[in-house]
């Protein structure tokens, strides 16, 4: 069998902490944003915060602004876990869809019917915020300077900006 380069074996294990890691993370990075509304405006905890999709996410009510903040912030927070778990431009696609679609599952198992188009709306930019600054921020990381001979007590020079 011809392999080409650069392609090896997958190690679904580790895929599949990747993507556990991920989904954790995810949800408690979402939660903390949840228990600090709580905390400084009242607002009430209950997993419908994570899970419904027939609330309706206008900006008229402050419970409802702050639910879409809190989604398109778990964006940009997802897009830093996936420079961090996943470490690979090509792959923040990749695992920001098994994200977003592992919580669609999760969401449609919790409130047993189909989102709203407000939902959709929230949840698709979200992901494309993930998505687009993920690999940014892996292609940042892949592309730092490698320090090839690092002698112990001499310091390299800093890279020309």
């Amino acid at each position: 069998m011809f392999v080409k380069r650069g392609m090896g074996r997958h190690d679904v294990t580790l895929i599949c902490l990747q993507i556990l890691c991920l989904q954790c993370l995810y949800y408690a990075m979402l939660g903390m944003w949840f228990i600090g509304g709580h905390i400084i405006f009242g607002i009430t905890l209950h997993l419908d915060r994570f899970f419904d999709t027939h609330t309706s996410l206008d900006v008229q009510s402050m419970s409802a602004a702050f639910e879409l903040a809190g989604v398109l912030g778990a964006g940009l927070g997802a897009s830093y876990l996936l420079s961090v778990v996943v470490e690979k431009a090509r792959k923040c696609l990749d695992f920001a869809v098994t994200l977003y679609g592992t919580h669609l599952l999760l969401s449609l198992c919790y409130s047993r019917s189909f989102p709203r188009w407000t939902w959709w709306l929230c949840h698709g930019c979200a992901l494309v915020v993930a998505v687009v600054c993920g690999e940014f921020l892996c292609a940042r990381n892949e592309l730092k300077e490698i320090p090839l001979a690092v002698v112990p007590g001499e310091r390299t020079p800093k890279a020309e900006r």
